[in-house]
């Protein structure tokens, strides 16, 4: 596997391509998305990682979004709960520990702006086998668990 070849870079090439614009067309969804929920990208994403991993302290939505653990995240909570996408519970273990949860009737109604991307996410897999899946599951999951260290990294960098 991965045996340089001509043909192998020009692949290589277009498919570095693609995700380019890919990635670019997702941060324009996500623009688009987070201006209907009456929301900035940041926020949209807070309530994106509870959707994805479930309760959070501020403090690790902090760490994940890439801002102050102080005033920041606290202004994004505030915006979230003010709109009725998330509400602040204390934790049962620790009474001190505020979680940060979804408001899961209210999330629906923001997760109806990603029907359109929905539909074309189903269509397009409807023309690949089940092999041809498990290959794109593998590459997202391979390339998802790389990310946070990737951020980590370009966030480092002077």
């Amino acid at each position: 596997m991965g045996v340089s070849t001509p043909e192998r870079e020009r692949m290589v090439g277009e498919l570095q391509a693609a995700m380019q614009r890919g990635t670019m067309f997702t941060v324009l969804l996500h623009h688009a998305t987070a201006s209907k929920a009456g929301l900035n990208v940041t926020d949209a994403q807070c309530v994106n990682a509870l959707q994805l991993d479930g309760p959070q302290t501020p403090g690790r939505l902090a760490q994940l979004m890439g801002i102050t653990t102080g005033g920041a995240i606290t202004a994004v909570i505030d915006r979230l709960e003010r709109a009725g996408y998330v509400k602040r519970t204390r934790d049962p273990d620790d009474r001190r520990r505020v979680i940060v949860e979804l408001v899961e009737e209210n999330v629906a109604e923001f997760a109806r702006y990603f029907e359109p991307i929905a539909r074309a996410f189903h269509a397009n897999l409807d023309a690949y086998s089940d092999e041809q899946v498990a290959t794109l599951l593998d590459w997202f999951r391979r390339t998802g668990a790389a990310m946070p260290g990737i951020i980590e990294e370009i966030r480092n960098l002077p």
